[in-house]
């Protein structure tokens, strides 16, 4: 992929309003990111510029290659081990502790909100008891709300995600306890 096909894709990512594309070829993988939007409002009511910040990882590319390609303003180095951090000091009571519960886990990348809107209540709280089909979250997904709702019965043990963070495919968000 050459230089100008990649600018013009950054430029293509700013002005769709997608927050993150993925691309992989054979021979190298591109991951542009925007950041700085500000969250809930459209494309044309945006009063800054986004951030975007273009990375490349190349397979078998030149030395010369800049692997970083900064577009507009360079977004703040952001530590990469933020997301795995809390889930990685775990003690063996934990575990053992948390195999007698289930975890509701995340069907989708997105944005995660335990309310429906800032002046609700949130969907469930720990310690009530929720029933399959019950909602539980919502996730943002490309400004799309998506409800989450439990696929077993039981009572809430713990909230596993803050609301209003990004969380992944397949992320734990709740600790069920399905005897509850």
């Amino acid at each position: 992929m050459k230089l100008t096909e990649i600018q013009e894709l950054i430029k293509f990512v700013a002005k769709s309003g997608v927050t993150e594309v993925d691309i992989e070829q054979k021979d190298f993988k591109i991951n542009i990111k925007a950041s700085g939007a500000k969250r809930g409002r459209g494309r044309q009511g945006q009063d800054e510029p986004q951030q975007l910040m273009a990375q490349m990882i190349p397979a078998q590319m030149p030395q010369a290659m800049p692997q970083q390609m900064p577009v507009q303003q360079a977004a703040p180095a952001q530590a990469p081990a933020e997301a795995p951090a809390p889930a990685a000091p775990k003690s063996g009571g934990d575990e053992a502790e948390n195999a007698n519960y289930v975890e509701i886990k995340s069907p989708m990348i997105g944005t995660f909100y335990r309310k429906p809107s800032p002046d609700k209540d949130e969907f469930v709280n720990v310690g009530d008891n929720i029933g399959k089909g019950d909602v539980v979250c919502v996730i943002e997904a490309m400004k799309l709300f998506n409800e989450i709702e439990s696929e077993i019965s039981g009572k809430i043990v713990k909230v596993l995600v803050d609301d209003s963070t990004p969380v992944e495919y397949d992320q734990p968000l709740f600790l069920v306890d399905p005897k509850g």
